[in-house]
């Protein structure tokens, strides 16, 4: 017999229950639901809609359920549904009757609301946690690399040379926006929606203020058929999730890129990379490629909850069943992406050596030989043109701007001198760009400094958000 199937005359067809059941999925939130529930009846017990020895007695079953949920000895059913039903049989069959009570007040519509909003609290500070470990082993490699000069790039072409701190603290502020996205919304997240009932409320005279207090929430739903229809939280999530996959992806194109025999600016460890079946000689970097893959994954699930929740009226309906899956792939696969890329940043080896080369053959100094030009009195256009003249003479004798002689240079320009070469030299191109957020070392140590108190601060922020 279903909990709620007074009403009904006849079972549920055998392939409604398993095309409608949940509990394949939703177990996920089975530490969420004991955890509302044991603050709802604790709730009911001070209201005094339930009296001490039941409420007792319940906060004693739901704690034994939830021991044989989490060691496997309690079986979940999918004849009951939902991890909500499950529990509350499995509790009903641990104490009797008296189990039917701790539904006083609520329904499942507010009960899922719950417990989500319980997980993703969780999830959101854990993805904080990862992420501020990604930005750790950045932040090391830059500190690590204050010496080492590679090309940058625009529309993949060499532009202008960089130091390869400056690229990496460039990923270090890119996951603080992550960070701050996450922080941010926990805002809405921490909303508390228990005591809304299916959509109206209740008629019991409940204390929802007393359930978000033990519950660690920062305020309650203020609407009950918001508080049970709204998915914002969640879209919100998939959508910070999906920003953060973008920025993994770009990172990981960046290392396929750089391992490759064509641009050897890397190598990553061996820990993380895989061989060929068939030609012995390959390492491939296959962590950076999968999660570079799965960045459409997370934004397949964004875009779902997005249609999923566009057509629907208030307040609940059964297409918000469809909320969950996507919310825990997304999870899990953030999860596990950022947990590996902190070792895999950490442990990769900078080639600097044929970085240095690579900068050495390119035409990268151009535009600061187009400023010198420009510091020497001509027109910025007229040394603009003046340099892409010089560089069409080098493309068709083969040579790099270093590779002319004074003579060469000054059959171009007579304003040209012998301090061109220290001038058009890739240490002194870093350096001359001081500008605050450049990438000569002064700048890039500040940025470094910066970088150094926003993992203070995030790490300082996680401890006190980890205790509340």
């Amino acid at each position: 017999m279903k909990l709620w199937g007074g009403r009904f005359t006849k079972p549920t067809n055998q392939l409604v229950e398993e095309y409608t059941a949940s509990i394949r999925f939703d177990k996920k939130l089975a530490t969420y639901d004991v955890q509302g529930s044991l603050a709802h009846v604790r709730m009911l017990k001070k209201c005094g809609i339930v009296t001490d020895t039941e409420a007792d007695m319940i906060v004693d079953g739901l704690q034994t359920v939830a021991a044989k949920i989490e060691t496997g000895e309690a079986e979940l059913n999918e004849a009951h549904e939902d991890i909500h039903m499950n529990v509350e049989k499995l509790l009903i069959d641990e104490i009797g009757s008296v189990g039917g009570k701790l539904h006083t007040g609520r329904s499942r519509n507010d009960q899922v609301a719950l417990d989500m909003r319980l997980y993703l609290r969780d999830i959101v500070l854990e993805l904080i946690q990862l992420l501020t470990a990604v930005q750790q082993s950045l932040y090391k490699q830059a500190e690590s690399n204050m010496d080492t000069i590679l090309p940058g790039y625009t529309h993949l072409q060499r532009a202008q040379p960089v130091l390869f701190a400056h690229h990496m603290l460039a990923y270090v502020f890119m996951f603080q926006r992550d960070i701050e996205r996450l922080a941010d919304s926990l805002k809405r997240i921490n909303k508390m929606p228990l005591g809304a009932g299916a959509l109206a409320g209740t008629t019991f005279s409940i204390d929802r203020e007393y359930v978000a207090q033990e519950l660690h929430f920062d305020s309650i739903c203020e609407n009950s058929l918001d508080a049970v229809s709204d998915r914002d939280f969640v879209v919100e999530f998939l959508s910070d999730a999906s920003i953060i996959a973008m920025h993994l992806s770009r990172l990981c194109e960046e290392m396929v890129q750089w391992s490759s025999a064509e641009f050897n600016f890397i190598e990553l460890d061996d820990a993380f990379c895989t061989g060929s079946s068939m030609m012995p000689q390959k390492k491939n970097p296959d962590v950076a490629e999968l999660v570079r893959g799965k960045t459409g994954r997370v934004y397949g699930h964004l875009n779902g909850m997005l249609t999923m929740l566009k057509g629907l009226p208030l307040a609940y309906n059964k297409d918000m069943q469809e909320d969950k899956e996507g919310m825990f792939d997304t999870a899990e696969t953030l999860r596990g992406a950022l947990s590996l890329f902190a070792p895999m940043i950490e442990t990769m080896a900078v080639k600097k050596v044929s970085m240095y080369e690579a900068v050495r053959q390119d035409f990268s100094n151009a535009t600061d030989l187009a400023d010198y030009l420009t510091g020497k009195g001509m027109a910025f256009r007229d040394s603009h043109e003046a340099v892409g003249n010089i560089v069409l003479y080098c493309i068709h004798h083969n040579k790099y701007l270093l590779d002319l002689s004074l003579d060469e240079f000054r059959s171009f320009s007579e304003v040209i001198e012998a301090d061109i070469f220290e001038a058009l030299s890739p240490e002194m191109v870093v350096n001359a760009r001081q500008a605050p957020g450049g990438t000569a070392v002064q700048s890039v140590r500040k940025q470094l400094e910066k970088a150094a108190d926003l993992l203070k601060e995030n790490h300082a922020w996680y401890q006190r958000k980890s205790k509340q």
